[in-house]
């Protein structure tokens, strides 16, 4: 085996420094926010459109310098500039929901294997007392034999949390467009807002926020442009005609647009709503959890309950914290949904 000579140490240190803060630094801390902030950065779907609206407002200012300009070349110009721009809009609403989902995935993972992990704890405590109990002639082989079952199964569902996990924390990098192999290390997941808006409030201006709404209102609005330069006394009543066909089916087209949409923003919006019902009760859950735990504490102490039972109870503490993990989850990706489909950004998250 080759020896390093002592004077050769100084020299390699620095490499070995640098090897060091390297692995260091992939390893990257990360809030829910934090990740919403990232994915609107860096994002491709907004970096995208983000260059979309940049060319757009470049060739309406062309336009616009152009003193031979016509009407219709203007105006198409200018549409394509609001139509850039709700799409900028809602790429970074959708960036956040994907990071959003990303993220409660991944930190939800993190609590599954925990949670698995305890089940785990607990059922090898189980067997062993099931064990104690078959030596003192009080318990049957089929009492061990279930114990082990128990055991066996809650070990595959704590492998099959934990193999989870890097496939989610992989989902995550690539969404927020990290370096592939980033160590994440997960905040916990914080309260969602509560929901503020009027519903009415979410359903009024659709067509001037949502892309596919805005292009609807744009063939309305040109289609009618049509209708005006062709209504005089110089252009053929066969192309007046057909252009106000256009221009009727352009704002039927907006029409059902609209409605449907509006349909979507009630739905998502009552989604919100149960979403947040959800936590309460989920929160309420988990008080009377550790009640339970707390009152079996002190019947340990007081010598008329077994550890395990406390055991068992820190298990169902820790259950209902997963539920309003979950709940609260629950929320987010409710008000991220409701936020894509208003265009109004309802998490406090996108700036």
């Amino acid at each position: 085996m080759t020896r390093l000579s002592p004077r050769a140490l100084p020299l390699l240190a620095p490499i070995f420094l640098s090897l060091t803060l390297g692995t260091a630094s992939a390893q990257t801390a990360l809030t829910l926010p934090g990740a919403v902030s990232r994915a609107l950065t860096s994002g491709t779907d907004v970096t995208t459109a983000r260059a979309n609206l940049q060319k757009a407002q470049a060739g309406l200012r062309a336009v616009r310098a152009d003193p031979t300009s016509l009407l219709p070349t203007l105006t198409q110009a200018e549409q394509d500039v609001a139509a850039q721009a709700a799409a900028l809009d809602a790429a970074k609403l959708g960036a956040a929901q994907a990071a959003v989902s990303g993220y409660l995935a991944a930190a939800e993972g993190e609590a599954r294997a925990a949670l698995a992990a305890a089940q785990v704890a607990l059922s090898d405590r189980n067997l062993k007392i099931a064990q104690a109990r078959l030596a003192a002639r009080v318990a049957t082989a089929l009492d061990v034999s279930r114990a082990q079952n128990s055991l066996n199964s809650d070990r595959q569902d704590l492998a099959s949390a934990r193999a989870a996990l890097p496939v989610l924390e992989a989902q995550l990098t690539r969404t927020l467009n990290l370096p592939a192999g980033t160590d994440l290390k997960l905040g916990a997941v914080p309260a969602a807002p509560k929901l503020s808006t009027t519903l009415a409030t979410l359903q009024t201006g659709l067509d001037k926020r949502l892309p596919s709404l805005v292009q609807a209102a744009n063939g309305a609005s040109f289609a009618a442009l049509q209708v005006r330069l062709a209504d005089n006394d110089y252009t053929p009543s066969r192309t007046l005609e057909d252009a106000r066909v256009a221009a009727q089916n352009a704002q039927r087209s907006l029409d059902d647009g609209l409605r449907a949409a509006q349909t979507g923003v009630r739905d998502a919006y009552r989604s919100a709503q149960d979403a947040q019902e959800r936590v309460a009760l989920a929160r309420e859950a988990l008080q009377n959890a550790q009640s339970s735990l707390t009152q079996a504490q002190a019947r340990l102490k007081a010598g008329t309950a077994a550890a395990v039972e406390v055991q068992q109870m820190q298990l169902q503490v820790q259950q209902a914290a997963f539920s309003l993990t979950q709940a609260q989850g629950g929320v987010w990706r409710a008000l991220s949904a409701l936020g894509s489909a208003s265009g109004v950004d309802v998490t406090g998250l996108v700036n």
